[in-house]
């Protein structure tokens, strides 16, 4: 990969199959990312906001490759990473990394923090063991951890939840990645350890020039930390655009009701509590029609006969709703 990081997410999509009807031959699936694109610029850190079960973190493990997706292209640096084998499958796998959502589960128990460290240098074959060892306290003080032996050699149950989310960062960096994608990364952490993790994730993504996405069901932890923010809502985006302008001026009836529920963010002017009646749909055999029509207040006729696209308003701002479309599909 060269060293321009821009993500370019093209019509992605993933189904799971669920059932097959032995009789018909048709078959049922769940349909988990449906049409999502989106661009992050390099250095820029692109927040996917929704609540749980929309195909945030999906969406996730397709951009590092641990899925495949049905349909759609993902390029990183100007690579479709669909068509990556062998040798580039190896480059690619230390450019891009991941910093899971529980430090709990995505630590192994049975290795020591140099064990769980130094295994991403020896997979890439990067150093020798003096080099090694020199790497990986490097990155433990540059994640605000003492790289002394004592550390080195404890397991993970011996460290706070802090410590290991900051331990499963330095992982994931040793290796000199150009694209992280942060799942829910503060989620498992009390307030005042969060912040922490934030704080240190501005830090890193300015020393490192790193480009990001931010899994997250939280607007105020995307709004401190993010250039743009994408709204997911069952598989679809259904706003995109720089943070603060979505947070002060949301279109979509599903954002306006995602941002009223955060008691600490405010925005000018008077803020009501938007209720939403019902429930999020089964993702299973999704028509074509608005995700959203049975829950929203402002439904209109075509919302039945097609799903909206991501249409621009402006253009950094985009909408899937068609309240906002100048001619109806």
């Amino acid at each position: 990969m060269n060293g321009d990081a821009t993500v370019v997410v093209e019509n992605l999509e993933k189904r799971f199959l669920v059932q097959r009807n032995v009789l018909s031959g048709k078959t049922r699936s769940i349909t988990a990312v449906d049409g999502v694109s989106f661009t992050v610029p390099q250095g820029q850190i692109f927040a996917l906001v929704g609540e749980s079960g929309c195909g945030k973190t999906t969406c996730a493990k397709l951009l590092v490759r641990l899925l495949e997706p049905t349909r759609g292209t993902i390029r990183i640096a100007g690579q479709d990473i669909g068509a990556l084998r062998h040798r580039d499958l190896r480059a690619f796998r230390k450019n891009v990394q991941m910093i899971f959502q529980d430090p709990y589960e995505s630590l192994n128990p049975r290795q020591t923090i140099r064990n769980t460290i130094v295994e991403p240098l020896v997979i890439q074959r990067m150093g020798d063991a003096h080099e090694r060892e020199e790497r990986i306290r490097q990155m433990l003080r540059t994640v605000g951890l003492p790289d002394d032996d004592d550390l080195l050699d404890s397991y993970p149950h011996e460290l706070s939840g802090g410590q290991r989310q900051r331990v499963s960062i330095a992982r994931a960096l040793v290796v000199g990645p150009i694209f992280v994608v942060a799942d829910e990364p503060v989620s498992m952490l009390d307030v005042s350890v969060k912040a922490g993790i934030l704080n240190l994730l501005v830090e890193l993504r300015s020393q490192f020039q790193l480009t990001m996405v931010f899994i997250t069901h939280d607007v105020a932890s995307a709004r401190y930390l993010c250039d743009t923010i994408g709204v997911m809502y069952l598989g679809s985006l259904v706003e995109v655009g720089p943070t603060e302008e979505v947070v002060a001026h949301p279109k979509h009836p599903y954002t306006q009701a995602l941002i009223a529920a955060v008691p600490d963010i405010v925005v000018s002017g008077k803020r009501e509590r938007v209720r939403l009646p019902g429930q999020v749909p089964t993702p299973i055999d999704l028509p074509d029609e608005c995700h959203f029509r049975h829950r929203c207040a402002h439904q209109l006729d075509v919302c039945a006969r097609r799903k909206p696209r991501l249409r621009s308003l402006t253009p950094e701002h985009s909408v899937a709703c068609y309240l906002y479309h100048k001619f109806q599909e």
